[in-house]
This record gives C-alpha cells, structure tokens and sequence, in this order.
C-alpha cells in the first residue's frame, strides 16, 4: 500500500482553485474554517465541508454532461 497522501490534487494546478472553493463552502454552511490549524472543528463540520464540495463539483459535471 502506498504511504502517499490521499489529500492531495490529481492536477496539482487546482490546488489554489480548491482552497478557494473550500472556504467558500464552509462560508455558505456557516462552518468556522480557517487557514492554518481547524481543531477545534467536530468531524460533522468538517465533513459537511468535504461532501459538500463533491455534490457541488457533481453538480457542476452533470450540468456540463447535459450540455447546459
């Protein structure tokens, strides 16, 4: 098994783009993320984030699967 992170960018370009969209989500739930240490966030705020952010990018490919 590979000792490689799974938290890191298959376009590793995308990685500004992600953070970006990442605090913008965790704006639009209302969750507390900021740049550096978020411990004091539970795992369901931090989760919310995260699953968030994948129904939105599926969202945004299915929209562009369909051509609209």
């Amino acid at each position: 098994m590979s000792n490689k992170s799974s938290n890191t960018a298959a376009v590793p370009e995308a990685k500004g783009a992600l953070d970006k969209f990442k605090y913008e989500v965790a704006s639009e739930l209302g969750v507390p993320l900021t740049d550096g240490y978020n411990g004091n966030l539970t795992s369901k705020q931090n989760g919310s984030v995260g699953g968030y952010m994948v129904k939105k990018m599926i969202e945004a490919q299915e929209r562009q699967m369909a051509g609209k």
